[in-house]
């Protein structure tokens, strides 16, 4: 569960922990998903929150966030500006780093989508990334 609510992994890096753990696949691929989803609303809180008060008063803070923003903007504008909400899902749906639900959650932010639309959106994504890469893990593993 931690791997998949961690920024450095996320489901992507759970699942397969999980699974060459031995540990219940169903429960697995529950538990990522779910912790994953999760991290939409924190993000979402802490960008609407936090994240003013720290680009003012934290230099550190202030660069590290711009050059974030930039590599979610750059990763995800063409696919948000061309299918929008189906291009959120698809951005966040690939297996690969930078393109799940923490980047997802800044493109939404920054490209001022509707939280609730881009929620779901977000949430679709992470669920399909996350069979794909459960599915993968027990095919590499043989179970299929």
């Amino acid at each position: 569960m931690l791997w998949s609510l961690s920024p450095f992994g996320e489901a992507k890096f759970g699942i397969p922990y999980g699974l060459l753990k031995d540990l219940n696949p169903v429960v697995v691929l529950v538990v990522a998903i779910c912790a994953n989803i999760l991290v939409f609303p924190m993000m979402s809180f802490f960008l609407k929150s936090l994240n003013g008060w720290l680009m003012r008063w934290a230099m550190w803070y202030k660069k590290s966030a711009i050059w974030v923003a930039q590599r979610a903007k750059k990763g995800s504008k063409e696919q948000l500006e061309k299918y929008g909400y189906v291009g959120l899902t698809l951005f966040v749906m690939v297996p690969l780093p930078g393109t799940g639900v923490y980047a997802g959650t800044i493109a939404a932010y920054i490209f001022k989508m509707d939280t609730k639309k881009a929620f779901a959106a977000n949430a679709l994504g992470i669920t399909i990334s996350s069979m794909i890469v459960w599915g993968a893990t027990l095919l590499g593993r043989g179970v299929f």
